[in-house]
């Protein structure tokens, strides 16, 4: 499998690019592999790239998106970042990434038994973790089961993925609301947003419509 040129990349659909995570992340499952020569795939980027999706999701080293969707060099933008949730530095590259490179999908990829999102369930605070933790308590406010506070932290492996699940709509929300570009882009069909979550114990992801 060759790297996305400009001519491949523009025969890329928000639907079709939807459907190559899709299909990678059933290759993945079953231990299977695109046949690409990544040191070709270096030569062939050395000059441009055309990803076709930007990907934003938590820096767990379990949760890879290029191997989770069995990618390769030049496909994806991969934004990582502890909870995968945005601030106007990761609009900004997601901003790059659809209009000025153009990639044609963004996937916003939570995960199972998210560090982070325990974390927010349990209000830590340690140094800058804090602030971080503060961007994703949102999420927790807005799940509202179980009412029993003992039930509503991290030792509540259904409540969190709860969270993960709730953090990953509104992470979906705000890109709309703080990035005019990509909401109109979104709007006028030349992207898609979308959420999705990683199964950390089958490697399987869903995805939300």
């Amino acid at each position: 499998m060759k790297a996305h040129t400009r001519e491949t990349q523009a025969t890329m659909t928000p639907e079709k690019s939807l459907q190559y995570l899709k299909e990678g992340n059933v290759r993945f499952q079953k231990n299977l592999k695109a046949n690409r020569n990544l040191l070709e795939q270096v030569n062939d980027t050395a000059e441009g790239q055309f990803p076709f999706a930007t990907i934003l999701s938590c820096i767990d080293s379990r949760v890879s998106a290029e191997l989770v969707f069995d990618q390769g060099l030049g496909d994806i933008f991969s934004i990582r970042i502890a909870g995968n949730f945005v601030n106007q530095d990761i609009l900004g590259s997601m901003e790059f990434a659809c209009k000025l490179a153009g990639t044609k999908l963004i996937v916003v990829l939570g995960h199972t038994s998210c560090g982070a999102v325990k974390g927010a369930c349990d209000h830590a605070r340690m140094g800058n973790l804090t602030s971080l933790i503060n961007k994703i308590e949102p999420a927790v406010y807005a799940v509202e089961e179980p009412t029993d506070k003992s039930e509503r932290n991290s030792s509540n492996l259904e409540f969190v993925d709860a969270v993960s699940k709730k953090n990953v709509e509104m992470t979906l929300e705000n890109i709309r609301s703080q990035s005019v570009i990509l909401s109109e882009m979104e709007k006028s069909g030349e992207i898609k947003i979308v959420g999705g979550m990683y199964d950390i114990s089958t490697g399987g992801v869903e995805f939300y419509s």
